[in-house]
């Protein structure tokens, strides 16, 4: 279970990104996060994996306050959380085999790494999760003579060989045209159920967000003014979410502090 209490994100002395953020994931659900652009939804999801440091609150995975963790046990926690990302952040040079067991870095010597002596362990379960999402023939082909939706099965696979906890995903689908979108999204949410792994996906497609997951949160200037069922997300939700000011915002936190 991943929970989030009273998290805060500011970046030095302007309006916070993240105000006082509660937020509780829990099973094998897949959540959509959806805004405008500058809602928060990417800094949310870099909080969890520290890739951008809170400046308070608490973020509580499967037990682990992460917030608090430093050196090896911050490394450690990391391995336990995977990440998809909008720009594949692959090795263009290396191979898919090599892209995809840079997810078990964590787990492997530098040495062995170095050398790319994987073990066999490792290669077998690359292969397995390779061929679930339809790309073990290109196992030993670059990854700069993929597709972008062949890309982005690469770093699902990636994410995957890590064994996480939990999977996040920042706009996986934004460099990918309208087919290949509903299909990773589908790929994620079977995933999901197979895995039985939760999964938080940042997501500019509300038409998408509907149809693959099974809960969305809806976002506007740090806070969340909507979470519910996709169903439940009609045009006033809409609305909230997408024709909010920062000035009306702000007004509202100066009610609360009043």
């Amino acid at each position: 279970m991943l929970k989030i209490t009273d998290l805060v994100k500011r970046y030095g002395s302007g309006d916070p990104v993240l105000k006082n953020l509660d937020l509780t994931i829990e099973g094998e659900s897949v959540v959509s996060i959806i805004g405008s652009s500058g809602a928060g939804k990417s800094t949310l999801l870099r909080c969890i994996n520290r890739l951008v440091e809170p400046t308070s609150g608490s973020i509580e995975l499967n037990g682990t306050e992460l917030t608090k963790l430093r050196g090896g046990n911050l490394r450690a926690a990391r391995r336990k959380i995977g990440m998809v990302f909008q720009g594949f952040n692959l090795v263009d040079r290396l191979t898919v085999m090599e892209n995809v067991q840079s997810g078990r870095l964590g787990y492997i010597s530098t040495w062995a790494a170095i050398m790319r002596r994987y073990p066999k362990e490792d290669i077998r379960r690359a292969y397995e999760l390779m061929e679930r999402v339809g790309i073990a023939q290109y196992a030993n082909t670059r990854a700069d003579q993929l597709s972008g939706g062949e890309r982005q099965r690469v770093g699902v696979v990636r994410a995957l060989m890590q064994d996480p906890e939990i999977l996040l995903a920042d706009e996986p689908t934004a460099s990918l045209d309208p087919k290949t979108s509903e299909q990773i999204m589908g790929l994620l949410r079977d995933l999901a159920g197979e895995l039985k792994l939760p999964v938080l996906i940042n997501i500019h497609n509300v038409t998408e967000a509907k149809e693959y997951t099974d809960r969305i949160v809806g976002m506007r200037y740090g806070r969340i003014i909507f979470d519910d069922k996709p169903a439940s997300l009609d045009q006033e939700a809409m609305d909230s979410i997408y024709s909010g000011s920062p000035h009306a915002d702000r007004s509202e936190d100066l009610k609360a502090a009043s």
